[in-house]
């Protein structure tokens, strides 16, 4: 009988670069698609999860190690690279810890700002589109269902959304304090990560007049500018778009600079040296470091912010602490759930079995009294698992030793034998039904 396993593979902002992850990404009218190669590939249970921090597929799959193999084929040829060149930047996960995977990038805490409020959503709208493709299934709903309420947990028991708000709330000040009103304040973002989505929110939300969209793959930064209501520039016009800005937030995280000394130099010129609030919500860092020695150039990155808002790390790192505890208490109760609903049919057949054996033994022998109909049926019963046991036991060999000790180890756990942990309730009901 084949199993069904879970596995997770994809690239993420831990294994591989900005400029990848740019190719690898999938705009949301591009998701069907995808998930109908994967469907090409013999996929019946698969989500594709494509944001600004990683590209990933999740899916139930009886041959996990094959179907890892057939994704990894198929990430390459969305990146336009061969697959040994995407090999070294793909994570793998399987089993537990595919659903451990999940768990946590439900829970943000496998985002490059622990906390994020953004992946969760991302997650459900992925699972809208699989369900929408017809490959959602019983397995891979249930651990994104067990997710979405680890979600909650980490949300109502820790205080982990905390750190990006309150990042966030600093950002809004230091602005504030920097520039007034932020209503006649234009606003520039330069990539597309997540946490940098996060900021322009709360800026927005603070009243930001205008903004302004850019990032290294222009088709991205359009389709972004459109959801976000605001408008487009292309990356070859940024140095005009700069100049306009009153606040930029860099969030490309590429592993290079993409604002450097110079430009932000000429920038500030071309606005009379009226001051320029920059946020680099970046990692790693967009922003050149000649830029901060620059005059009315007033660069934050995440580690100012935090400052700014006193929000100690030893603090957040508590909370992720118990975030993560969380996420190891779930995994632990939908481990054993699963195993327990695996064991069922076992159980049901055993006893299908036993049953079949004890109304063949009456219509054999229907005359025996009840001592001797019990004793011929607990030959029955035992004669092929001791048939088993010596068969084991004459090949002589290492394998087939242990895997006798292994057998006669869990008979006697299933039966109680030499259990002294065995309650006498349980030596009393011999008879009791299995759950």
């Amino acid at each position: 009988m084949t199993t069904t396993s879970y596995l997770v593979i994809g690239a993420s902002h831990r294994t591989c670069s900005g400029a990848l992850r740019d190719r690898l990404t999938t705009e949301e009218a591009e998701v069907p698609l995808m998930l109908g190669r994967l469907r090409d590939l013999g996929f019946t249970q698969a989500v594709w999860l494509s944001t600004c921090d990683r590209v990933e597929v999740q899916a139930a799959h009886e041959r996990p190690n094959e179907a890892a193999l057939a994704v990894a084929d198929l990430l390459a040829d969305r990146a336009g690279v061969p697959e040994p060149d995407l090999a070294d930047q793909l994570y793998t996960h399987t089993g537990a810890d595919a659903i451990r995977h999940l768990f946590a990038v439900a829970c943000s805490l496998d985002s490059q700002i622990v906390g994020e409020p953004h992946i969760l959503g991302q997650l459900k709208a992925a699972h809208r589109h699989a369900a929408t493709a017809g490959l959602t299934g019983p397995e891979l709903e249930a651990a994104l269902q067990a997710a979405y309420a680890a979600a909650k947990r980490v949300r109502s028991e820790t205080p982990i959304a905390e750190g990006a708000t309150s990042l966030v709330a600093a950002a809004v000040q230091v602005a504030r304090d920097l520039h007034g009103d932020l209503k006649r304040c234009s606003g520039l973002l330069m990539g597309l990560g997540d946490m940098g989505a996060l900021v322009l929110d709360g800026l927005r939300e603070a009243g930001l007049g205008r903004l302004t969209v850019a990032s290294p793959v222009d088709r991205r930064a359009e389709s972004a500018a459109r959801r976000m209501n605001s408008h487009f520039v292309p990356w070859a016009d940024l140095d005009s778009a700069l100049a306009g800005a009153d606040i930029v937030v860099t969030a490309a995280g590429l592993g290079r600079y993409i604002l450097t000394g110079p430009a932000m130099e000429a920038a500030l010129k071309r606005r009379r040296r009226r001051p320029m609030f920059v946020v680099d919500a970046a990692i790693p860092a967009d922003v050149d470091p000649g830029v901060t020695g620059l005059d009315e150039a007033f660069v934050y990155d995440l580690a100012d912010l935090e400052r700014v808002a006193l929000q100690g790390r030893v603090g957040r790192e508590a909370a992720t602490r118990a975030a993560w505890a969380i996420v190891d208490e779930a995994l632990a109760g939908f481990v054993r759930t699963r195993a327990e609903r695996a064991a069922v049919p076992a159980v049901a057949a055993l006893r299908a079995h036993f049953e079949t054996e004890r109304r063949r033994l009456l219509a054999e022998h229907g005359g025996l009294d009840a001592q001797a109909a019990t004793r011929l049926l607990v030959n029955r019963l035992l004669h092929r698992p001791s048939e088993v046991l010596r068969s084991l036991a004459a090949e002589g060999d290492g394998a087939g030793l242990t895997e006798r000790a292994a057998a006669e180890r869990l008979l006697l756990r299933l039966f109680g034998l030499g259990d002294e942990e065995t309650s006498e309730d349980e030596r009393r009901e011999p008879g009791r039904e299995v759950q």
